[in-house]
């Protein structure tokens, strides 16, 4: 019987783009009891529901993906938002997880808690040693605060909280919505678009120059349940795709990919973010991790999904 066939899980935000992902594999591997709490049901910000939570789903393993996230312009939009929510669901969650005598509690945390300047490759000891790009810092410094509480709990109550941090993910499913999302769905709908209505230019943010550690969200899934099961320390851990690509090289890529033959502009009076990203994933890689899905690969697969389910939803409400 393997690892998760035996166990109950209970996954936060498994409704939402990772989340699905996470619960269809964990489905695949034939895990006995996976629950999925939804917001109407249970508003994970309020403690008496994170309590019912517990009480109702009875998990061994607690994986929290519930978060308010989004692109630079959404972050820069809601800073008060995206601190209060992210911390107050982790923090009450793991808390209350201690309190249920939960096996292990997998918080799934974010690159953007890495110091605005860091070598590269981002090694996990970095995490402490600076504060977070100041566009996404409210998040970056919420998501890192389970990290502190994390060792903490593991100090007093020998409570095993494990810390995974995928980079900067994209894949079918992800939110294309151009005010909430991240550059991946916004680059894939913005050249989609052009190419559609033959317009000619496509003007994308920033300057093209910061660099990112791309990785397509079944190698996240799999980075993120092989942490659940094998790591047992309560220090954040990497997980990424071993790849530095620019912001202009990923536009060349959408623009060919999506068939876009017009020009490039880039807006310079908006921001960068991060200067460069690109995780070490020694430690999983140790664990046995191995990232499968180039970019050019996961792109292609991601432009079909938007065209089958996005682009021709639109199409079909006449937007």
């Amino acid at each position: 019987m393997g690892f998760w066939e035996k166990k109950r899980v209970t996954v936060t935000g498994g409704a939402g783009f990772l989340g699905s992902h996470v619960v269809a594999k964990l489905r695949e591997k034939g895990c006995r009891e996976i629950f999925v709490p939804r917001r109407i049901e249970f508003d994970l910000r309020e403690e008496a529901q994170i309590r019912r939570l517990y009480e109702v789903s009875k998990p061994e393993i607690l994986i929290h993906l519930a978060a308010v996230v989004g692109g630079i312009g959404i972050n820069q939009k809601l800073p008060g938002t995206f601190f209060y929510e992210n911390a107050i669901m982790g923090i009450q969650l793991m808390e209350w997880g201690r309190r249920a005598g939960v096996e292990k509690f997998v918080a799934v945390g974010t690159t953007c808690s890495y110091p605005n300047i860091t070598p590269i490759p981002f090694r996990e000891e970095h995490l402490w040693n600076g504060s977070p790009e100041e566009t996404n810092a409210p998040y970056g410094f919420a998501k890192r605060l389970l990290a502190i509480q994390s060792k903490a709990y593991y100090e007093q109550y020998q409570f095993l909280a494990v810390n995974p941090i995928p980079s900067n993910l994209y894949g079918p499913g992800d939110n294309f919505d151009l005010e909430k999302s991240h550059v991946v769905p916004a680059m894939i709908r913005k050249f989609s678009e052009a190419e559609e209505k033959k317009i000619t230019k496509v003007i994308l943010w920033g300057s093209g120059n910061p660099t990112r550690d791309f990785l397509f969200v079944e190698d996240a899934v799999e980075g993120i349940l092989l942490v659940a099961e094998k790591w047992g320390k309560p220090n954040p851990i990497n997980i990424g795709s071993g790849k530095e690509t620019s912001i202009k090289t990923l536009a060349e890529m959408v623009s060919n990919l999506t068939g876009f033959k017009g020009t490039l502009e880039w807006d310079l009076s908006r921001p960068d973010g991060q200067p460069k990203r690109l995780l070490d994933i020694s430690k999983t890689t140790a664990l046995g991790y191995q990232p499968k899905i180039s970019l050019e690969e996961g792109l292609t697969r991601t432009i079909a999904w938007y065209r089958e389910n996005i682009a021709a939803a639109n199409t079909a409400a006449g937007r």
